[in-house]
C-alpha cells in the first residue's frame, strides 16, 4: 500500500516499489550512451534544484515518452505551456534535430534558469522561452498563427497552473494541426480528482475537472486519461488526438 512521504508536499504518496521500478527502468532503457543529451538533462535537474526550483518537472520516463510520441507523429513544431527549468522541453527536443519548441513560462527568474539549462544543452536555437502568463501569451500566439507569421503547432504539452487548464487547451486548439496530440499533465492528482472534499475546496481539482468534462464533450478531439505511478507520485495525464 502507498504510504505518506514525510519529505514531500502534503498528501504526497510514495511507495518504495514505484521508485525501485523507476530506477530499474531508467538503468536499462535510458542508458547515457544512447542519449547524447543525458549530461544536459542531468545538469538541468541539478542546476534547477540548486537555483531553488521545485522538483515538479516530469520524470525521465515521461520525458522520454513525450520524445517518442513526437518521433512517432513526426511533429516538428511543439508548444509547451509551463517551462519550469526546461527539463521537459529538452527531453522533447531530443526527438529530432528538426524539432523546434516554443515554451511559455510565467516567472522571470524561472525563465532565466530554464534558458541557462537550455543553453548548456546547446539547444538555444531550437527552444524559445516566452515570458508571461499563459492566458496572455497564448492569445498572441493564436493571432500570429492566424496571420501566418508563425507556423501552426503539431504537438502540445500543457503542464502549468491547473485552474487555467481548459483555457490553455482551448487556445491550443486554435493553433494546432489536425491529427496532432495534446498532452495535459497532472490530471489525476493522487486520486483527488474524484475526492468530494477536494472537488469542493481545491481550485486545482476544480480546474482539472473542468478540463476533463469539457474535453469529453468536445467533438474536435478524442481523448483518454492514463494514470501513472512513479518515484515522484501517483498522478496521470490526458492525451487528446485532434481530429
Amino acid at each position: 500500500m502507498a504510504t505518506k512521504h514525510s519529505e514531500g508536499p502534503p498528501n504526497h504518496e510514495h511507495d518504495p516499489r514505484w521508485t525501485a521500478v523507476d530506477e530499474y527502468m531508467e538503468a536499462h532503457l535510458h542508458a547515457p550512451s544512447r542519449n547524447k543529451y543525458h549530461e544536459a538533462l542531468e545538469f538541468t535537474r541539478s542546476n534547477s534544484s540548486a537555483k531553488g526550483l521545485k522538483d515538479i518537472a516530469v520524470f525521465a520516463g515521461q520525458g522520454k515518452m513525450l520524445a517518442l510520441q513526437i518521433k512517432l507523429t513526426g511533429a516538428k513544431n511543439v508548444l509547451e505551456v509551463g517551462t519550469l527549468g526546461g527539463y521537459s522541453a529538452i527531453w522533447m527536443a531530443t526527438a529530432s534535430d528538426d524539432v523546434k519548441i516554443t515554451t511559455v513560462e510565467v516567472n522571470a527568474e524561472t525563465k532565466a534558469v530554464a534558458e541557462e539549462n537550455i543553453a548548456h544543452a546547446g539547444l538555444s536555437d531550437r527552444i524559445s522561452v516566452l515570458l508571461g502568463p499563459g492566458v496572455e501569451v497564448l492569445p498572441k500566439l493564436v493571432e500570429e498563427v492566424k496571420s501566418g507569421t508563425r507556423q501552426p503547432f503539431d504537438f502540445a504539452f500543457i503542464d502549468a497552473d491547473k485552474q487555467n487548464n481548459l483555457n490553455y487547451f482551448n487556445y491550443t486548439m486554435q493553433m494546432i494541426k489536425p491529427n496532432s496530440l495534446i498532452y495535459v499533465d497532472n490530471v489525476v492528482r493522487r486520486g483527488q480528482v474524484v475526492d468530494p472534499v477536494a472537488i469542493r475546496e481545491d481550485p486545482n481539482i476544480q480546474g482539472t475537472r473542468r478540463l476533463i468534462e469539457a474535453v469529453g464533450k468536445d467533438d474536435r478531439v478524442d481523448a483518454v486519461v492514463i494514470q501513472t505511478v512513479g518515484g515522484k507520485n501517483y498522478d496521470g495525464f490526458l492525451q487528446a488526438l485532434v481530429k
